[in-house]
């Protein structure tokens, strides 16, 4: 059987030998250094340095603290990002009025490459650059995407491995901006 340029199932093999690829990517990004503990609910928040796109660098949690921040790991060639990133901006814009913060870490890419798919699809989050991919190994994220809830104590309140939805979105964040949130769970002391 003769397979045209264009054909869905050449679409299909390309995606998937790119899936493939990114895949062998982040398993290379991982080896490197020792394996990555995974960040759970009710740990404290890795800290870190990262360049933002729009410069300058943010800090975190030093200069999140008290606020609600989702921590989201992407990539423009990841295959959910893409359509997630889309339904979640007009979402994460109801929520940056009540003081949610949506740290947009991309992994390992040049910043042109983000930049561009930042403008193209007219995202409002802080777009960060994890250049060498220490932060998403500290993270222990092993796909994308992933999203990280941290509560304003810089407490973990839950994680989203995969494509998020809106509605998945909108109950973590409501959980999270409730009177309790703030509330490290019992045996956990806050630093300041």
């Amino acid at each position: 059987m003769r397979v045209n340029a264009t054909s869905p199932l050449r679409r299909r093999r390309r995606s998937a030998w790119l899936l493939a690829l990114a895949a062998l990517g982040l398993v290379a990004l991982t080896a490197c250094e020792r394996a990555p503990l995974l960040v759970q609910a009710g740990t404290r928040a890795p800290a870190f340095t990262l360049p933002r796109l729009a410069g300058g660098t943010a800090e975190f949690p030093a200069g999140f603290r008290g606020r609600v921040v989702a921590i989201r790991f992407w990539a423009d060639w990841c295959p959910y990002c893409r359509a997630e990133m889309q339904a979640l901006e007009p979402v994460y814009g109801r929520y940056r009025e009540r003081g949610v913060v949506l740290l947009a870490v991309n992994v390992m890419q040049p910043r042109e490459q983000v930049e561009a798919f930042v403008r193209e699809l007219g995202l409002t989050a802080d777009v960060l650059l994890d250049g060498e991919g220490r932060t998403t190994r500290a993270y222990g994220v092993m796909g994308l995407p992933v999203t990280v809830f941290v509560d304003g104590a810089g407490i973990v309140r839950a994680r989203i491995v995969g494509e998020s939805t809106p509605e998945t979105f909108v109950e973590v964040v409501e959980s999270l901006l409730g009177p309790r949130a703030a509330a490290p769970p019992a045996g956990v002391t806050p630093q300041r």
